[in-house]
C-alpha cells in the first residue's frame, strides 16, 4: 500500500485529523508533539485517542509520524538547552507509548560552536537517557541540509550517533529529500548511488519515513528551503523516481511542502497518480 500523507495540525484531536487526512486522499500524517516554536504540549485526551484508533482500523492508517519542536536541541552549549532536550524526548515518548508503532522525528541540533564531535556526544547522552528496551516509539534522526552549525548534514555523521547509541533497535532515519539534495547528495541524476551511500554508511534498514519535498534552492546548497512538488530545484520527475524506487516505496511519505489543506490534496492526487 502506498502510505502518503502530510503535515497537519492535531489541535482539533486525532479523529478529526484523521479524517481530514482521509479527505485529502491520504492515509497517515505527520503532527508537531507541540508548539513547533515553544514547549507547551496539548493536553492528552484518551476518548479522542480511543476514536481515533477506532476509526484508524477500518479507514486504512497504520503508523503516524510525530515531529518533535524546533526548540529541541539537545547539542546546545546551553546547558538548559540541552535540559529541556531532554524533558521533551521523555515527555513526547511516554504520549507516544499509547500507540503501538509510532515514529518520532527530531532534528539532531545545532553544535553551537562546540564542534561536530561534542554535539553528536551531547546527543547521544540524551539518547542513551530516555529509550528503554521496552519502549514500542522508534525515533528517526532526520537528515539535514547542513546551515549553520547543524549536526546531521553528511551520512557519516547519521552513522556516527546511532553507533553510539545503546539500544539501536530503537533508533532510525528519517531523509528528506529536500534536505539530502541541499546537502548535496544528488537524488536527482543519482538516487541508486545515494541509496547505496547510505546503504553502506547507515543501512537502509535504519530508513524508516521520507519527508518528500522538492527545493527552492539549488543542488548543494545547504539551505532549507522546501517547495511544492514539481515546482522546484528537484523536479517532479525525480520525486516520482522515489515514491516508486523498490528500495523506498514501502516507506510512509510525509509531504511538508508550502500547502494549504487544498494544495496538500492535490499533490496527494498528484504522487497517486504517478505510483506504479
Amino acid at each position: 500500500m502506498f502510505k502518503i500523507g502530510c503535515h497537519l495540525s492535531i489541535s482539533n484531536g486525532f479523529l478529526k485529523t484523521a479524517k481530514t487526512i482521509i479527505e485529502l486522499g491520504g492515509n497517515t500524517f505527520q503532527y508537531f508533539s507541540r508548539n513547533p516554536q515553544g514547549g507547551a504540549a496539548r493536553s492528552w485526551d484518551q476518548q479522542d485517542f480511543e476514536s481515533f484508533m477506532e476509526f484508524a482500523k477500518y479507514s486504512g492508517i497504520e503508523v503516524l509520524l510525530c515531529h518533535a519542536p524546533y526548540t529541541l536541541n539537545a547539542c546546545s552549549a546551553t546547558p538548559s538547552t540541552r535540559d529541556f532536550a531532554r524533558m521533551i524526548f521523555k515527555a513526547d515518548i511516554e504520549m507516544l507509548e499509547h500507540f503501538s508503532n509510532a515514529l518520532y522525528n527530531f532534528h539532531p541540533g545545532s553544535h553551537t560552536g562546540q564542534g561536530v564531535e561534542v554535539g553528536i556526544d551531547q546527543i547521544v547522552e540524551i539518547l542513551n537517557e530516555v529509550l528503554y528496551s521496552e519502549m514500542k516509539t522508534t525515533v528517526l534522526l532526520e537528515c539535514m541540509a547542513g546551515k549553520g552549525s547543524e549536526i546531521g548534514r553528511s551520512f557519516e555523521e547519521i552513522a556516527e550517533i546511532i553507533s553510539k547509541v545503546k539500544l539501536k533497535d530503537k533508533i532510525g532515519v528519517c531523509l528528506d529529500t529536500c534536505h539530502v539534495y541541499s546537502a548535496g547528495y544528488d537524488i536527482v541524476n543519482d538516487l541508486d548511488g545515494v541509496l547505496n551511500e547510505f546503504d553502506s554508511i547507515i543501512g537502509l534498514d535504519k530508513l524508516k519515513a521520507i519527508h518528500l519535498n522538492d527545493s527552492k534552492m539549488p543542488f548543494a546548497s545547504n539551505k532549507d528551503r522546501h517547495e511544492k512538488i514539481g515546482q522546484g530545484t528537484i523536479g517532479l520527475e525525480a520525486i516520482v523516481n522515489i515514491i516508486n524506487h523498490p528500495k523506498l516505496r514501502d516507506l510512509p511519505f510525509y509531504l511538508e511542502t508550502p500547502n494549504e489543506l487544498e494544495g496538500y490534496k492535490e499533490e496527494i492526487e498528484l504522487l497517486k497518480k504517478c505510483r506504479k
